[in-house]
């Protein structure tokens, strides 16, 4: 499994404190994202300009002659293919060049993970696994393990979530994950998918539909919708949301939807993107942080239609 982040003491992947993992490869390319390094699911070269010295010891170290030194600090060579073998960045004496992701058995995984057991029990906590995609793959060796570390989670008593985009094509792996884990937390960009498409590369249709079916599965489902203004904060698009959300079972003790989270944007995949040498939002959309003001209009359209609402998180 190639995973590119562990993140403890997470609050906001789920109930209690977590453990998250975050594995590497998306089908979506949001053009807000804060995670583009999740992109590919392979191990990625990244370059942090701050801590570069100019020493050229990771241009020495490329077998390919690949990356240079400028004015602008280390650039990639036109036209020279990186093998992303990582010797600019074993070489590297400030750390300015990492390797982004790394492979990880289920054994060391959960050595990770039983770090921190005490404080995720305690905290009605436990394991979410995201990404990137953590279901993005049609590989059966892929999905088994998956399936094989969530079931490992629960077998030590680990509360599950698995925090997805539901852009899966495999529907019974999907229904596997669903009987393998306690919750979904899932994202709503956008309902319109010729809007969708545009600003994350792929339609709606497979999302929602999943989402159909997940909701009939009687899982237990935590809504996200990244909030940005100049995307998606208009009235249509909101009521249009809440009406989808709506129409799933939501009025259960604990399972269906049991929550809708509205999640304020901000541009923190800047800075990532230029650690990529890739380009941040390259339409230019207009994409601004919701006013209090706009949070507020926009939790209305979900409260209205009986549906729990939660600002952040």
């Amino acid at each position: 499994m190639t995973i590119f982040d562990i993140k403890r003491y997470s609050i906001n992947d789920g109930p209690g404190i977590r453990t998250t993992l975050f594995f590497k490869g998306c089908p979506l390319h949001c053009v807000w994202c804060h995670n583009p390094e999740s992109w590919s699911a392979k191990i990625q070269k990244t370059y942090k300009k701050s801590k570069c010295i100019g020493c050229r010891t990771c241009v020495e170290a490329c077998p390919q002659g690949a990356i240079q030194l400028t004015a602008d600090g280390i650039q990639p060579v036109a036209g020279v293919r990186c093998l992303q073998c990582g010797r600019c960045a074993e070489n590297c004496p400030t750390t300015a060049l990492e390797m982004c992701g790394r492979e990880w058995t289920e054994e060391e995984l959960l050595a990770e993970i039983e770090k921190e057991r005490d404080i995720m029990l305690d905290s009605g906590g436990g394991v979410t696994l995201c990404g990137g995609e953590p279901l993005y793959t049609t590989s059966p060796t892929a999905q088994a393990e998956v399936l094989s570390l969530l079931r490992a989670c629960g077998q030590r008593g680990f509360h599950r979530a698995v925090d997805t985009t539901l852009h899966v094509p495999d529907t019974a792996f999907l229904r596997q994950v669903a009987d393998e884990c306690e919750l979904f937390l899932v994202d709503i960009k956008h309902m319109d998918s010729a809007r969708h498409q545009q600003l994350t590369g792929v339609g709606n249709e497979l999302i929602l539909e999943n989402l159909k079916r997940l909701s009939s599965w009687n899982t237990s489902i935590w809504i996200r919708i990244p909030l940005i203004e100049g995307i998606n904060t208009d009235d249509q698009n909101m009521e249009q949301t809440a009406r989808f959300v709506a129409s799933l079972p939501h009025d259960k003790s604990d399972k269906g939807i049991l929550q809708v989270n509205l999640l304020p944007y901000h541009d923190v995949g800047k800075d990532k993107h230029r650690r990529l040498w890739s380009t941040y939002n390259p339409q230019h959309l207009p994409m601004f942080p919701p006013s209090e003001e706009t949070l507020q209009r926009c939790a209305t359209h979900f409260e209205t239609h009986g549906i729990k609402t939660i600002i952040g998180g």
